[in-house]
Formats: structure tokens, C-alpha cells, sequence
């Protein structure tokens, strides 16, 4: 009867200690909204000699508007418009492109997938399986590489442009 006792005493325990544990978990969920605020600034990026893509990203409410143009010799080649909204239900951002040179609406998707890291996907069935990840190496550079059909296509450095005042 005393092991019996015993052995209902430590199941018993065992589970109270596994149950506490699990109410104890914290949620780290991400603040979607305040890191994308990360991109918030005017960033550069050289694309090749002499062409550089520069880009001014403003907070709008729980999203962004990107405007950025792509510059040849002092020469603009294109420009994009993007809006960001933030999604409450998915907890991730849609997005709407505009390219100045193109009759396509690009539809993303966007979200941090750590605090430092994130993926754009694009959405619209054209280009699908196309995808961009980011990642932050700190305050002032990201490095966005894009992927198409799970391959490589391109990685870029973004460069925050400081005020020079």
C-alpha cells in the first residue's frame, strides 16, 4: 500500500510539474508591425557600374509606403511604388508593387521570421515561385538575397543613407 501511495505521489507530481511548465511557456511572438519599421529611412544599393537603386521607405499607420528608383549615370531608368499593409488575421504584410515600366501589379506577402530576419513571397501567380529573404546585419545594412524555383538569383547589400546635416 505505501508503494502504491509512493507511486500515485511521484505520477502525480510528474504531471502537476509537466502541466506547470507548459503553462509557464512565454509566447515570443514578433511585433510584425514595429520591425518592419526597421526598414523605415532612405537605403541604397549598387546594381551594377555606374547604377544604383535608391529607395525612401515612410511609415503610414501599421504599414509602409516605398517609393525607389533605379539610377543610371544620374539617368532614371524606373521607378517603383510599393505599399505595405499589415494583416492582423495572417500577421503578415501584404504588399502592392507599381513598376513605373510595367503593366503587372505585383501582390507579396512580407514578415519577419526573427528579429533580424524575413521573406518577401510574391503571391500573384506569374511570378509565384519567386521569393526574396532579408536579413538585417545591423541597424544600417541588409542583405536581400532573391530566390526563384528554390535557387539563388541574386543577393544585393542595402545601405542606410545617414542625413547629413
Amino acid at each position: 500500500m505505501k508503494t502504491f501511495c509512493k507511486t500515485i505521489l511521484i505520477v502525480g507530481f510528474v504531471l502537476i510539474s509537466t502541466f506547470g511548465l507548459q503553462a509557464q511557456t512565454t509566447d515570443n511572438k514578433l511585433n510584425q508591425v514595429d520591425l518592419m519599421k526597421k526598414f523605415v529611412g532612405r537605403w541604397k544599393c549598387e546594381l551594377g557600374k555606374d547604377t544604383v537603386m535608391i529607395g525612401d521607405n515612410i511609415a503610414f499607420g501599421t504599414g509602409l509606403i516605398c517609393s525607389s528608383q533605379i539610377i543610371a549615370n544620374g539617368k532614371v531608368l524606373n521607378s517603383v511604388k510599393q505599399l505595405y499593409g499589415y494583416d492582423k488575421k495572417t500577421d503578415k504584410f501584404i504588399v502592392a508593387e507599381l513598376i513605373e515600366s510595367s503593366p503587372v501589379i505585383e501582390i507579396c506577402t512580407s514578415w519577419f521570421t526573427s528579429q533580424d530576419t524575413g521573406e518577401l513571397v510574391v503571391i500573384n501567380p506569374d511570378n509565384a515561385p519567386f521569393r526574396f529573404e532579408f536579413v538585417f546585419k545591423n541597424a544600417d545594412l541588409i542583405v536581400q538575397t532573391a530566390i526563384q524555383n528554390d535557387k539563388v538569383v541574386k543577393e544585393i547589400t542595402l545601405t542606410r543613407i545617414k542625413d547629413e546635416k
